[in-house]
Order: C-alpha cells, then sequence, then structure tokens
C-alpha cells in the first residue's frame, strides 16, 4: 500500500513553499486547508483534491448524514463536514478510527465527523440510513465485485446520491499490462477501469441510475504533482511518477461516477 509522508523525519520543504507548490487553482476550497496537513497525512493521490472534484458534480446539501467509505485518515471527512456542512461518517478498516478521532477533534469537528471502523462487506448501518454515500481512492479495492454495488447501495435512501473517485484508465487496454507501462505495473493494478467500464458495471445491477460517469480533468498531471512535491519532502523518489511521467496522460488518471439509487 502506498505509504504515508512525513512521519518520523525531517521535513524537507518549509511549509510556506508546500503551500505555495500545492496551491492549485482547479481546487479552490481546497487550498483553505494546510498542505502541510495534506502531506503528512496522504497514503496516496491527494485525497482533498479528490473529494473536492467529486463535489464539483454531487451536490451535497447541509444536514445531509454522509457515508465516507474508505475514509483513510479522515481528511475527507473533514473536508466534507467542514465545506457542506453535512454530518459523516468516517469509516475505513486500516486506519484506528481513535486516530482519526484524534484528527476531528484537532479540526473542531465532534459531532459531525463520526470515526467508524469497518470492513466494506460488513457495514454496521441501517438500510436508507445515509443521504448519501461517498468514496475517495478506495472503492476499486472492494467494488469491482458485481454483487458489492447491490450490498452498497442499500445503506443510502431511494434516490440517494453514490459517487466515487478511483485511480482510472482511459480505455479498457487490449491486454495487461499496458506496454509501454510493463515496468512500472503491479498486478493489483487490475482494479483500474475506465468511465465506460465503471458506467456498465454498476447499470447493469439495476441497483443504480448513473448520472455521470467521466475521466477528471486534468486528474492524471495533479496526481504527477502531488507525487513530485511529495517526493521533494520526504527526501525520496517513487516509481509511480516516474510511471505517469511515461504515461503523460495516454492511460493513466482518475475515474469519477455519481448515481443515485433507484
Amino acid at each position: 500500500m502506498p505509504r504515508a509522508y512525513g512521519l518520523a523525519r525531517l521535513r524537507g520543504v518549509e511549509d510556506d513553499e508546500l503551500t505555495r507548490l500545492l496551491t492549485n487553482e482547479r481546487h479552490p476550497r481546497s487550498g483553505r486547508y494546510s498542505a502541510r496537513w495534506m502531506v503528512d497525512n496522504a497514503m496516496g493521490p491527494n485525497p482533498v483534491w479528490l473529494a473536492e472534484s467529486l463535489t464539483d458534480v454531487m451536490p451535497l446539501e447541509p444536514g445531509m448524514r454522509v457515508l465516507d467509505m474508505g475514509c483513510g485518515k479522515a481528511l475527507t471527512s473533514i473536508f466534507l463536514a467542514r465545506e457542506f456542512d453535512v454530518r459523516v461518517w468516517a469509516t475505513d478498516l486500516w486506519i484506528d478510527p481513535a486516530e482519526n478521532w484524534s484528527r476531528i477533534e484537532e479540526a473542531d469537528l465532534r459531532g459531525r465527523v463520526h470515526p467508524v471502523h469497518a470492513e466494506a462487506h460488513a457495514l454496521p448501518f441501517e438500510e436508507g440510513f445515509f443521504d448519501a454515500l461517498v468514496s475517495i481512492d478506495a472503492y476499486h479495492y472492494f467494488g469491482t465485485d458485481d454483487l458489492y454495488l447491490g450490498y452498497y447501495a442499500q445503506f443510502v435512501k431511494p434516490g440517494g446520491l453514490i459517487g466515487m473517485v478511483v485511480p482510472g484508465l482511459a480505455e479498457e487496454p487490449p491486454s495487461y499490462p499496458p506496454a509501454h507501462l510493463s515496468p512500472y505495473w503491479k498486478w493489483d493494478f487490475c482494479s483500474f477501469h475506465s468511465p465506460d467500464w465503471w458506467r456498465r458495471h454498476w447499470e447493469k445491477t439495476g441497483q443504480v441510475a448513473v448520472d455521470l460517469a467521466d475521466r477528471l480533468p486534468r486528474g492524471w498531471e495533479d496526481w504527477l504533482h502531488w507525487n513530485d512535491v511529495c517526493d521533494r519532502d520526504y527526501g525520496e523518489p517513487r516509481e509511480d511518477a516516474e510511471m505517469l511521467r511515461a504515461d503523460a496522460g495516454r492511460l493513466l488518471g482518475f475515474t469519477r461516477v455519481v448515481a443515485r439509487r433507484r
């Protein structure tokens, strides 16, 4: 799994410089959050940028109950609660909820963000409890199963929103690994799919109506820039940036999907 940056080390980039490097005009809401906070709690691509990109096309109203599935270190949950005045259940398997609770308290969001420890196939919620289900850089770990959406969708009320952003492909390659990415390809990248694949994957269940399935505009550029900045701060380059630079937007990026429960 991607490692967290910024722990138990000397910081390589001063905070003011980090803020400058990570100011992104496509994500103005994200600019209200500490760049150091985002880098030190990262577990992969910038989750706050991705959450903002999803909410650009997925309307959230004040007072909504939102499931943030696979929330990681709850950065996305904090962002959603603060920006849209919603109540968020920050649910993750890998991160201790006590650790997330510390970040929630620091953000002064007690009572608005609720940390939950749960596996994606054993969620402790009642049917129809949520107004919206959100998943940022996580759904591909558990949701490629043909039957999963039927289980997952039951937790949102009829007509409720289901949205995700995940690493994806512009199109399904004719073979794996794609030839130009073979030096970098890891076996679990087989969970990366195109917007058309995800649309069919969700619509064939009959459980949802897909409103949008697209490729995040300039998503690969944001992913590469984020990796370059984090690698500079950490002081050690990773293969991810090399892979994205070699691909140059030809195949890799992010898939964004928004649907409603029938």
